[in-house]
């Protein structure tokens, strides 16, 4: 059940990311997720991730979610040839849609999911899971909530 799971959330992510074609490699486990930041994971699939999810593009979103701000987003948005993005930021990008993705089969919509994301969470000590995406304990602390709450484990 678990793995069926992880599967369906890896899915959304790359879905998220706009597809294989955005992504620009079959990713269908870990492994092809690891192969694909190593290289550098495309701007469009960036892009596409930003236009995917509204609040992304307003106010401090981006920078909480990525850790780039929207101004860096509008760069990338303008250069007609789009490096690719570092492994970090790449990793970061990943990362943001996977919550997202488990997020929304938790929730139950995208809007739902984003709804959530941005109010505070008693399960959070009233944070907000947005708030919590710049650090690796933050990001630990939003996924664990997440499985508690699929779970019907609140608090």
């Amino acid at each position: 059940m678990e793995e069926a799971l992880k599967t369906s959330t890896l899915s959304r992510a790359v879905v998220l990311l706009g597809g294989e074609t955005a992504i620009r490699a079959r990713v269908g486990n870990a492994m092809d997720a690891h192969d694909v930041l190593l290289q550098g994971l495309p701007t469009r699939a960036l892009l596409h991730l930003v236009a995917s999810v509204g609040f992304l593009e307003q106010g401090d979103g981006l920078q909480k979610a990525i850790g780039l701000s929207l101004r860096t987003l509008q760069r990338h948005k303008a250069k007609g040839i789009r490096p690719p993005l570092s492994v970090e930021q790449g990793n970061r990008v990943w990362r943001f849609a996977e919550i997202f993705a488990h997020a929304i089969d938790v929730m139950g919509s995208k809007a739902a999911a984003e709804a959530w994301m941005n109010r505070p969470a008693i399960g959070l000590s009233n944070r907000k899971p947005l708030d919590l995406l710049a650090t690796s304990a933050g990001v630990e602390a939003v996924e664990e909530y997440l499985t508690r709450l699929e779970y019907g484990v609140h608090a």
